[in-house]
């Protein structure tokens, strides 16, 4: 029996997964109802997809815990499976003070998770897309110009063994460190890339610019967990802060959830620095509040597959057939570099992540 969510950890973690982002989303609607949380469903316009908020706790609340899944849509199977574990435990009911709310922000990217793709709808990584005041959807890294051409072929998906050598090379030639501060950073010029960030802002900041303040513009202080999957080593976890490492805030949050497991932007470490991220945003959008934004990152597969995977399923989709084998095994790359069908991965990745919404929650509740 699981201290936090009061079921048997054995086989709910695992399925907490859901098969699709429709049933996803059915599943989230009906815990949060059984928990009788409050729910609203934010239309996209496109199709039947929704970025659904659930909550509890009151719209003026000064503490808010805020968790978010799927931004980078696929990514969202774990994202939502921690949701779906939450509202299912006995902490979803638990007494909270009266100025403390949690809010959970169920597929911030419901094309992503709906098409088994990172990117939205008009191929926007969305965590590319979130600029702050004063910047222009323009630009790119300089040395990207140059790797487009391998990371965007225009031609359909080939077997990933033909992907390797070319990728080893590029890496040996350049250095995984240059790579890193080029490839991922964000770049506005190539609509069909890897990491495009869109030329305007997209639907889902227009829609989080709207109805955010709706239940974080009296909060004093916001801890904000936004899960993701593909970075760091197989089945566990780093906290990435939305701070530079000198950052005086970057104690506290070691304190709440660990020194070892919590890294500051640090060009040398696991992470990267992007353009366009989600938490500058918010920071930015509720400068009356103490935000600290944290990326939850699980590890799933080493960094060559990952980029092979996206390398093919963006191959796929811009230059394949629809329905063809080669664009079949490309999701299923994707489904294996971001959403591992494992039940170990999925059982200790959705109890760690548990953990982490424990922990925020706690940080919120030990400041008076």
């Amino acid at each position: 029996m699981d201290a936090v969510t009061g079921v048997q950890t054995c086989a709910l973690p695992i399925l907490a997964f859901s098969p699709d982002y429709a049933t996803a989303r059915q599943r989230i609607r009906t815990a949060a109802e059984h928990a009788r949380w409050e729910q609203q469903a934010l239309a996209l316009g496109l199709d039947d997809l929704t970025i659904d908020v659930v909550w509890r706790g009151p719209k003026n609340a000064k503490r808010v815990l805020v968790v978010s899944s799927g931004l980078h849509g696929i990514e969202g199977y774990l994202g939502s499976a921690i949701q779906q574990t939450f509202l299912a435990g006995h902490m979803a009911e638990q007494e909270l003070p009266e100025d403390v709310a949690i809010v959970f922000l169920h597929a911030l990217n419901p094309y992503g998770f709906a098409h088994l793709r990172r990117v939205n709808e008009d191929n926007v990584d969305l965590n590319r897309n979130f600029l702050g005041k004063g910047e222009s959807f323009t630009g790119s890294p300089p040395m990207y110009a140059d790797l487009d051409s391998f990371f965007n072929p225009k031609s359909p998906p080939r077997a990933p063994w033909t992907t390797f050598p070319r990728a080893l090379w590029l890496i040996a030639r350049h250095g995984l460190g240059s790579l890193k501060e080029t490839l991922p950073v964000g770049q506005y010029e190539f609509p069909k890339g890897l990491f495009f960030g869109g030329h305007a802002p997209s639907k889902t900041q227009e829609l989080l610019d709207e109805h955010l303040p709706t239940w974080l513009g009296d909060a004093e202080q916001v801890v904000h967990i936004d899960f993701h999957t593909g970075l760091g080593p197989r089945a566990t976890y780093k906290l990435f802060v939305n701070r530079e490492a000198n950052d005086p805030a970057v104690d506290d949050v070691k304190r709440w959830f660990g020194n070892d497991v919590v890294e500051a932007w640090d060009p040398a470490a696991t992470s990267y620095t992007i353009r366009g991220g989600l938490g500058t945003w918010l920071a930015e959008r509720f400068p009356d509040a103490r935000y600290d934004e944290l990326t939850a990152e699980f590890g799933t597969r080493n960094v060559v597959q990952i980029v092979e995977a996206l390398r093919s399923e963006n191959r796929a989709h811009h230059w394949g057939k629809p329905g063809s084998a080669a664009s079949r095994a490309a999701s299923n790359r994707m489904m294996q570099a971001f959403a591992p069908i494992d039940g170990g991965w999925r059982r200790d990745c959705v109890e760690q992540g548990i953990g982490i919404v424990r922990q925020a929650l706690a940080a919120l509740l030990e400041t008076p």
